[in-house]
């Protein structure tokens, strides 16, 4: 399983939400690069980096991710706010893998023509919900949608790296959802990484047993709960 830290950017700085609320921000770092360069230096297998001012609709981070991505060597996946064609176009160029939430909802023809273009294993389907529900745009918009249904579709499309994050959880350290996770999880050709949650290295155990591909490291990270060395050994 892929130990995956999450550097979260608002205004340039890293940044933790608390279940996806700007107004309940934790700035753990002014300097991005050099966080990004100790998570690859401690052993991470990939870099999960989101905009979050491009996710909520207040700027953009772009600079800051591009000089990231000039300087580290292991792959690293990009997300927040990618919701029109020419923007993940030049984001998978200069990246290893794109992450598209909104968009995967809102345009399934432009979805289809992306995946015809980048391939499988460039795009990440963020199926983000709230006890199994999808919410999409920065988490503030319901849909109505079923995460399992949902998760079907995009595999029937041809989709199998999802990243899974359960709202309710991010940044609680309260534990990770297990019971959506096992249900994702179960489906053939799929790679799931698991978000939210994490609080200790007992929650990564338990992430790994129900298959997961990948799991983010965030606040527990941030907040010395947890290592990348003892993440990768569990």
């Amino acid at each position: 399983m892929k130990i995956i830290p999450a550097i979260d950017l608002m205004n340039g700085q890293v940044v933790r939400l608390y279940k996806g609320d700007p107004k309940q921000k934790t700035v753990y770092s002014t300097d991005p690069l050099k966080i990004a360069k100790k998570w690859e230096a401690d052993g991470a297998d990939m870099l999960h980096i989101v905009d979050l001012d491009a996710t909520l609709g207040i700027g953009s981070n772009l600079t800051v991710i591009t000089k990231i991505l000039e300087e580290i060597s292991i792959p690293v996946e990009v997300a927040g706010g990618l919701r029109n064609e020419s923007l993940i176009l030049d984001i998978a160029k200069i990246s290893n893998r794109v992450v598209i939430g909104t968009l995967a909802f809102k345009d399934k023809e432009l979805l289809k023509k992306l995946l015809a273009l980048l391939g499988s294993q460039k795009i990440v389907i963020s199926v983000d919900h709230k006890d199994g529900e999808i919410v999409i745009h920065g988490w503030q918009e319901k849909t109505g949608i079923r995460l399992i249904e949902s998760i079907k579709e995009f595999l029937d499309m041809g989709f199998t790296e999802f990243l899974l994050t359960n709202v309710n959880r991010d940044g609680t350290m309260q534990g990770p959802d297990l019971e959506f996770l096992e249900q994702a999880c179960i489906f053939d050709n799929v790679h799931v990484i698991a978000s939210g949650g994490i609080s200790n290295i007992g929650d990564v155990k338990d992430v790994k047993e129900k298959n997961a591909f990948g799991v983010i490291l965030g606040k527990a990270l941030y907040e010395n709960k947890i290592s990348i060395g003892d993440a990768k050994l569990a």
